[in-house]
Parts: structure tokens; C-alpha cells; sequence
């Protein structure tokens, strides 16, 4: 893990830079995500309705505390005859002819009173009936609406819900085949300086922690807003003094929000870096484990890591304290606003200054007010998360390919594989050079084998033919055109390498040969895997060339992943073979099968051979020894043995007990 790049992000919980950057990834999904904010609003509405529905059916309706009956002498329908009295219902303080009455509850006994109190109307069961005949019908139809309102609040959420995880699913595949695709253009220095454990968190980890911002925060944070918004809203239409004493805590709540952010970014940061440091020792001690076997270092190697697990335990506690304290606190604050709300509503509504049903809708607005805040730790946390994701997923996006394509590169034609270093200086690192003023040709058709003790710069030529890195100084041609004007596609179609080190992916004998290339048929697998000897153990395998392939070919033996390098190389007939230390890890059975298929192998090809093993070289047209990054020594097998110089010297070193203290070695 990059500690400081971490720390740096961890800095902030958010960052308009870098949310400016993850933003434009969401703009091809502009109309699914507006679409996902309407439906939000939606449901947002029907979340404030159900309270006010409530509201109504309670004070039109079951208290009836909002209507009254008003003598009248006209007819039609909703008129009610009561004792003599022809009563019609009207709302709050509206005016109407005659006397007005309202309903009074005592006891088992309702009645109506009129409101100069000088007439009272005792109801029998069958009058109150027909008095609440309109009310139960009321309440019949706020049931069914409330019901239609629930559901199409469960209706509208499936489907934003639905809508928004597969924006922020497509987002999120859209922001890996980006990454993977970069990763995929990066020159080898890249991956010679960040570990694979870490690269591979970058694409797994890093961009689900995206997704969670899109779907959880981004979005959902609008709901949040129409919630609260609307909430307030209704409450200050509704009764002005109770939406003021709803409010009473807001500032305590900004205190503690502001005090959580403090003390939850600390916390935070301290625990991603700590987690970073398992990460490391753990991916170290997996990857020496045999080291660690071999020297008896399992109770040293537990003593780290218990250390540096103990300390993330540590950090991990006092995050969890911060956490654990603010949604309490939040909470408390909660139960502090509804106490008041209660004891000044309450008060009201002893005093009748306040409906039953209003007090009941504000308790209930009040919860759905809190609850947004109270999601306000792991939608915190969150945003935590995702800003320190998107800082190391830019962080690789921003590399710059080290080999730059050129603008208009030059196709290369039939390749004739005629090879020229001129003068050729290169570095890994500023000025430690690794060759120096290098300058060779290779002939079509010709083999030339690199010789030179560890760190000579044979293996370097190879990399930079393949251009995979770019030289400081000088010129390297193929058929007389300058490598850096070429497509690098197109020159590594050309150039096939078989490394010492065979990578074998999990698959198929056959897919590992072909690499999945459907322009690459059986017939032609089994026609190169026989020309380089390797049909022999293939054909002995149950499946043959269908036999399953572990990662990293663990199943075969080191020389039959030689074996299969060589037929892969064969089978994409490359113009130039590059032979890179590919019998140097081989058993000598194997060995002699790839000794009578190389010459089948490089006839009719250009082919750069890097051996430490001379007897491997000996036929080859020329062969270069490298000393020190510099070419030393070169002529044919004979010639240089005539020299008496390096590679005398080191053929004497591999051949001495079978040369008799003879110096004629020729």
C-alpha cells in the first residue's frame, strides 16, 4: 500500500477535485440518474403523506375535532335530521346560518352542545351512527389511500433501487475497463516499482468502494434533502410554533456533527494506514513462506505480525469509540427534541390550541427528520472510503505510459528481421547505466546468441527490442526503420519471446498455447507442440491438449513449461525469436528435446539467444559476450575460444572437469 498517498487522500473527506473527476464517469448516465432523483422526490412524498394522512383521519375524523354542525334549512344531500334539528357539517370556523354544534365525548355518553352552551342534544347509539356515518366512510377511504401510498412508496423504491445499482454497477465497470485497459498500456518500470497485491486491490476493492458512493451517497443524499426540506415545510404549515420548538436542537446537532467529522477523519486515517501494514507483512510472508519454513522463522515472523495486527486492533477500537458515541449522541439529541415537542405540544393541547392528529404528525416528522442524520456515520464513512479509493485509482490513471506511441507510426511491411543497435545507451534508473554505447547487426535469418556474467545487459537488449522500455541515447532499427515510429502492437507481433520464467495461465493445455487466439486452430497446436517436442507428455496427459491448466501451470513440471513457451512462440510465428535464458532451469532430458527442436524452431527467423549454458550456443552465427554493459568480445563459437578472452574463460569455468587440464579446447 502507497502510505503516503493514503495519508494525503485521508486528509480530506471530501475533495472537490477529485469528485469533479469521479462525477464525469456518471455524465453518459445523466438520464438514469436524473431519473433516479425523480423517483427519489416521489418517494419522498409518500413518506411525508402517510404522517399527514394520519393526521387527518385522527382530527377530521376519529376526534372530529375539526368539524362542526351548523343548523340550516336547506336540503340536499349530507344533511343529517337530529331530534328535529337539520344539522349540516361543515370545517373549522366557517360560517353558517342557525345554531352550531359540536361533538362532546364523555364517558360511554356522546352529545351534541351547541357553542352559546344552551342546548344540548343526548345522542342515542342509532343517532350517533348516523351523525358518524360520513366519518367512517372518511376513514374507509384515508385507509385505502394511505394503503395505495404505501405501496406505491414500496413500487417506486424497487425500482429506483433497481435503477440506481445498475447506474452505479455500470459506472463501476466502466471505471475497471478504464483501469484494466490502462494498466494493461504501462511499460514495465510501472510494474517493476508497485507489487501486484496492490495493483489488484486497486481494481477489486478500491472500485466497489465507488460503487457504494454512487448508490449510497451520491444519489440517496438527494432523498435526504427532499426529506428534510419537506419536513420542514409541512411542520411550519402545519403549526409554526411547534415546527420552531421541532427545530430547538438544530444547533446542538450541528455541534455535535461538526465535532464527529473532526474526530472520525483522525480515527479514520490512522486505521486505513495500520490496515495498509497488514496488508504489506502479510502479502511479504505469504509470498517467502518457504524462506520462512526453511530458517525456522515462523516465531519471529508472528511476533511482527502480531505486532502490527495488535496496533490496527488498537486503531480499529478508537474509531469504533467515535462512531459508537455519535449516533448515542444523535439519539439523545432526538429524545431531547421530542421531549420538548411534547411538553410544549402536549401543553397546547390540553389548552386547545393544538389538535391531537397535528402533535401526532409532528412526532412522526420529528423520527423522519432524525433519521437522516442518524445515517449520517456510515454514509460518512463512506465518502471516507471512496475519496481515499478514487485518489489511488487516479493516482494509476494518471501514470503516464512510459513508452509513448507514436502520432503516426510507420507500418513495417513484410519483416525481413534485419537487427541494428547503433549506440545504444540505456538506464533503469537516471545515469546508472546499464549499456553503454552498445552497437551490433543481425542478419536476416541469422542467430545470435548474448553471453556475459549476471547483470551484463543481455537480458536488457531483449526488453528494449521488444521495447519495453524506451533508450536514453541511440538508435534501435528493424529493417532499417527506428523502433520508436513502429506500432508497438504491431513490432511485438513480430518479435516472439520465450523467457526463462514461463507464465501459465489457468485454462487448457491448448489455450495456453494459443492464448486464445481463435485464429490459431487445433490442427495448428498440435502441429507446433509435436515440431517442438512437447506432443510427447502432452498426449500422455488424460485430457491431452484439453487437460485443465492450474495458475501458473503448478500441475506441470518447469520443463514442460519450457516446452510449451516454445510451441506458443512457434504457433504466432514471429518474424524475430527472442530466446531469453529458456534451458536455463530445465532437466537434461528436457533439454535434449528442445536441443533437436531449436534448430526446427529458428530456421528461416531472426533469433536473439541469451544462454548461460554455452552448449546451447555453440552452432549459433555469432555470439556477443557483455561485460559491464559494454560489448566486449564477439565473433563465432571457434573464434572466440582462438581469442582466449571472456568467453574462453567462461567456457573453461562450465567445462574444466571434462577438459583434462587441456588449454586445446577448440
Amino acid at each position: 500500500m502507497d502510505n503516503y498517498h493514503e495519508e494525503q487522500t485521508l486528509g480530506k473527506a471530501y475533495d472537490s477535485r477529485l469528485a469533479r473527476r469521479l462525477l464525469r464517469y456518471a455524465k453518459p448516465y445523466w438520464a438514469l440518474i436524473a431519473l433516479c432523483v425523480l423517483l427519489l422526490l416521489m418517494i419522498a412524498v409518500t413518506d411525508l403523506a402517510r404522517p399527514y394522512l394520519v393526521k387527518v383521519a385522527i382530527d377530521d375524523h376519529i376526534l372530529g375535532s375539526n368539524v362542526s354542525y351548523v343548523e340550516t334549512d336547506g336540503t340536499g344531500d349530507g344533511l343529517i335530521t337530529i331530534q328535529g334539528y337539520t344539522l349540516e357539517r361543515v370545517k373549522g370556523a366557517e360560517d353558517g346560518s342557525g345554531l352550531r354544534f359540536k361533538l362532546v365525548r364523555e364517558g360511554g355518553e356522546q352529545r351534541l352542545e351547541s357553542t352559546s352552551g344552551d342546548l344540548v342534544l343526548t345522542l342515542s347509539p342509532e343517532e350517533i351512527r348516523e351523525l358518524r356515518g360520513f366519518d367512517r366512510e372518511a376513514i374507509l377511504r384515508l385507509g385505502l389511500l394511505l394503503f395505495i401510498v404505501v405501496t406505491a412508496g414500496f413500487g417506486l423504491n424497487y425500482v429506483q433501487a433497481y435503477i440506481l445499482q445498475y447506474t452505479g454497477q455500470r459506472i463501476v465497470f466502466d471505471i475497471r475497463q478504464e483501469l484494466f485497459t490502462h494498466l494493461q498500456r504501462l511499460a514495465l518500470r510501472f510494474f517493476d516499482t508497485n507489487p501486484v497485491g496492490r495493483l489488484v486491490t486497486r481494481v477489486t476493492n478500491d472500485t466497489q468502494n465507488l460503487h457504494e458512493m454512487y448508490t449510497a451517497v451520491l444519489v440517496n443524499l438527494f432523498k435526504d434533502i427532499f426529506m428534510i426540506m419537506g419536513i420542514i415545510v409541512v411542520m411550519f404549515r402545519m403549526d409554526v410554533r411547534l415546527a420552531l420548538v421541532s427545530m430547538a436542537t438544530l444547533p446542538l446537532i450541528v455541534v455535535i456533527t461538526a465535532v464527529f467529522r473532526i474526530k472520525a477523519r483522525e480515527a479514520y486515517r490512522v486505521t486505513r494506514v495500520r490496515l495498509a501494514r497488514i496488508n504489506a507483512n502479510f502479502a511479504e510472508n505469504i509470498a517467502g513462506i518457504r524462506l520462512v519454513q526453511i530458517f525456522r522463522q515462523e516465531r519471529r515472523k508472528f511476533k511482527e505480525f502480531d505486532d502490527v495486527n495488535s496496533s490496527h486492533f488498537r486503531a480499529s477500537m478508537r474509531e469504533l469509540k467515535v462512531y459508537a458515541v455519535f449516533r448515542p449522541s444523535i439519539e439523545l439529541v432526538y429524545s431531547l427534541a421530542l421531549a420538548i415537542l411534547l411538553w410544549v405540544g402536549g401543553g397546547q393541547l390540553l389548552r386547545g390550541m393544538v389538535d391531537f392528529g397535528v402533535l401526532y404528525a409532528f412526532v412522526n416528522y420529528l423520527e423522519l427528520f432524525f433519521r437522516p442524520i442518524n445515517d449520517l456515520t456510515e454514509k460518512y464513512n463512506i465518502m471516507q472510503s471512496s475519496m481515499a479509493s478514487a485518489e489511488r485509482i487516479f493516482l494509476i490513471l494518471d501514470e503516464d505510459p512510459a513508452i509513448a506511441e507514436s502520432e503516426t507510426p510507420r507500418p513495417m511491411g513484410e519483416v525481413k528481421g534485419h537487427i541494428e543497435f547503433r549506440n545504444v545507451w540505456f538506464a533503469y534508473v537516471g545515469e546508472d547505466w546499464v549499456l553503454r554505447d552498445v552497437s551490433f547487426t543481425v542478419e536476416p535469418g541469422q542467430t545470435v546468441a548474448f553471453v556475459g556474467a549476471t547483470g551484463a545487459g543481455k537480458t536488457t537488449i531483449m526488453n528494449l527490442l521488444s521495447r519495453f522500455y524506451d533508450i536514453q541515447k541511440g538508435q534501435i532499427l528493424i529493417d532499417g526503420q527506428d523502433i520508436k515510429n513502429l506500432s508497438k502492437s504491431e513490432l511485438r507481433r513480430n518479435v516472439g519471446l520465450v523467457m526463462q520464467d514461463v507464465f501459465m495461465f489457468a485454462g487448457t493445455i491448448a489455450e495456453n498455447i494459443t492464448l486464445n487466439n481463435p485464429d490459431i486452430s487445433l490442427e495448428q497446436v498440435k502441429k507446433v507442440a509435436e515440431h517442438v517436442n512437447a506432443d510427447h507428455f502432452i498426449n500422455a496427459l488424460p485430457s491431452k491438449y484439453e487437460e485443465p491448466v492450474t495458475e501458473r501451470g503448478s500441475t506441470l513440471s518447469a520443463g514442460q513449461r519450457q516446452l510449451l513457451a516454445f510451441a506458443r512462440a512457434l504457433a504466432y510465428d514471429p518474424a524475430v525469436l527472442i530466446l531469453d535464458e529458456a534451458t536455463a532451469n530445465i532437466d537434461t532430458e528436457t533439454e535434449m528435446l528442445i536441443q533437436d527442436a531449436l534448430p526446427r524452431l529458428l530456421k528461416g527467423r531472426t533469433s536473439l539467444v541469451v544462454a548461460h549454458r554455452l552448449s546451447t550456443i555453440q552452432d549459433a552465427d555469432a555470439i556477443i559476450v557483455l561485460h559491464k554493459g559494454k560489448i566486449r568480445e564477439q565473433g563465432t563459437h571457434q573464434e572466440l575460444l582462438a581469442q582466449k578472452g571472456l568467453y574462453h574463460n567462461l567456457f573453461l569455468l562450465q567445462y574444466k572437469e571434462n577438459l583434462n587440464g587441456s588449454e586445446d579446447v577448440g
